[in-house]
């Protein structure tokens, strides 16, 4: 099979690239570099918003691939227009693109981010999705969200595909829109989408300490300067940390995969099913590293979710998937595992 992967040059591509062609598989690569993700490494080979670009990579593809995306948060509102561009303005030209070639199948990295706030049940009034947290509660420390009916606190669980879907930042927002074109087009050609949703990735080829990187990132630059990592909040937000071969192999699976209809998108939840908080991920990371405990700030970022963990049930029934790296592995290796600059 032919498959064009773009954003192959990313810390996700980079490693799916990798193991489709270890799968016998041929790979067209794709990506314009964004110093975010790349620091300036590497080779420019087109950009998705360039329908000449698109057009000549789709040439002989049986399939695509599509990690290319603008990651992160985003500092502020002024990344609005380009994580728009990047993302959504992007993927529109791709499936356009495919569309014209006769590409009908098609893989989508998206998001836990899609979910917003995961799921939660009150012990009175059962499964319960709250609305964004307060500033103002977050300034005085109340970090958990409340049963919406009752104010009483609610326990986080697994969420599932069929959850809603809340999206809570700029990259979110996009992310979603990603998904709905993917399905508008699967509709309009008869094509096949799989979208899959992943949880927090980590692991080597990672970027290193910017405003777009990880939480894992983020946390390694700290120790490597022998400074403490600083865990916002109370550091008892949960998080599925899933590694990036786990991640990658998620892809093959699903550009393989022959069973899902034609003019639909199905989407997966691409993780552990083993969520930890974020200061346990920073305090083995501390340890691995042999540096200074993580310091507990008690600040926050508005646009961030408490918890967001979910069920990889669906991936496991259908695609075959279920990730294989454990979080103690992982964590350890990702200690001294080389980064992107």
């Amino acid at each position: 099979m032919r498959i064009l992967l773009t954003g192959a040059a990313g810390f996700i591509g980079s490693h799916i690239a990798e193991i489709i062609q270890d799968a016998g598989h041929e790979v067209v690569e794709l990506d314009c570099l964004l110093p975010a993700a790349h620091g300036g490494a590497g080779v420019m080979t087109g950009d998705i918003r360039d329908p000449s670009a698109v057009r000549a990579a789709l040439r002989g593809v049986d399939a695509v691939c599509h990690q290319a995306a603008m990651v992160g948060m985003g500092v502020d509102m002024a990344d609005a227009p380009e994580y728009v561009s990047c993302n959504d303005l992007g993927t529109a030209v791709l499936l356009a693109e495919m569309a014209s070639a006769g590409v009908s199948r098609l893989v989508l990295a998206s998001s836990m981010v899609v979910y917003g706030e995961g799921a939660y049940e009150c012990a009175a009034h059962g499964a319960q999705r709250p609305a964004a947290r307060l500033v103002s509660s977050l300034r005085a420390g109340l970090f958990e969200p409340a049963c919406p009916v009752c104010s009483s606190p609610l326990s986080p669980s697994l969420v599932d595909e069929t959850a809603l879907m809340e999206p809570r930042s700029l990259y979110a927002a996009t992310k979603l829109a990603q998904e709905h074109l993917a399905g508008a087009w699967a509709r309009a050609v008869g094509g096949t989408a799989i979208a899959l949703r992943y949880h927090n990735v980590y692991g080597p080829r990672m970027p290193r300490d910017t405003p777009y990187s990880g939480v894992a990132a983020i946390f390694r630059s700290s120790l490597e300067r022998s400074e403490a990592p600083q865990v916002f909040e109370d550091g008892g937000q949960r998080r599925d940390f899933i590694h990036v071969t786990d991640v990658a192999r998620a892809n093959l699976l699903a550009s393989e995969n022959l069973d899902c209809p034609p003019g639909t998108l199905t989407a997966y939840n691409i993780a552990t099913g083993s969520p930890h908080t974020i200061l346990e991920m920073a305090t083995a990371l501390a340890t691995a590293m042999s540096g200074p405990a993580p310091h507990v700030t008690g600040a926050f970022r508005p646009g961030d979710v408490r918890h967001i963990t979910a069920s990889p049930d669906r991936a496991r029934k259908e695609l075959g998937f279920s990730a294989s790296v454990t979080f103690e592995a992982g964590i350890a290796s990702f200690a001294t595992a080389p980064l992107r600059g």
